[in-house]
């Protein structure tokens, strides 16, 4: 990730971050680009991993898979490699999506600051279905079939409209 220039104007940036940012965490990334491009808002999306385990390995060809069925077109999803975390990003980013909720305890106990602790949320917290079930957990479709990669699929695109819209009311608006 690059670093900003103190008082550089730059994009509202986010990460998603999942367990080895091959599998929820570009999907979520490739997703939410496309939902902010076609909001015509001046968003930058990452992704990373928590654990270096696949630094450097592509995007999973199952979430590909799946985002293809999915009717998505390919911006760059051969160019993904896998990163990871590290605590140094915070000072990159505005708000850090965590896939499930190991992630986002992993995420706030590396966080140097309470300002940084602040940047983190579960991505499913923004979809009302998931918070009224009280589910927000992202499914990992790591060991499953193309059904688990499809249940995954679901759950980040319910969770897609509103980030938008808390990134337009919090980086857009007033």
């Amino acid at each position: 990730m690059s670093e900003r220039t103190p008082g550089e104007q730059t994009a509202y940036r986010i990460s998603v971050v999942c367990t080895g940012n091959i599998c929820r965490s570009p999907m979520g990334e490739w997703l939410l680009r496309e939902a902010f491009e076609d909001a015509g808002l001046d968003v930058e999306v990452t992704s990373a991993g928590t654990s270096a385990e696949e630094s450097g390995n592509p995007m999973d060809s199952r979430t590909i898979a799946v985002l293809r069925r999915n009717g998505h077109t390919d911006h760059g999803w051969d160019g993904h490699r896998a990163q990871r975390f590290t605590a140094q990003d915070f000072a990159e980013l505005d708000l850090v999506l965590a896939a499930d909720s190991g992630h986002q305890q992993r995420l706030l106990r590396l966080a140097p600051s309470d300002e940084d602790r602040a940047k983190v949320k579960l991505m499913r917290s923004f979809d009302p279905t998931s918070v009224a079930a009280e589910d927000l957990d992202m499914d990992d479709p790591w060991w499953g079939d193309d059904a688990s990669f499809d249940q995954t699929y679901a759950e980040v695109r319910a969770a897609v409209p509103g980030i938008v819209d808390h990134v337009r009311a919090v980086a857009f608006t007033g």
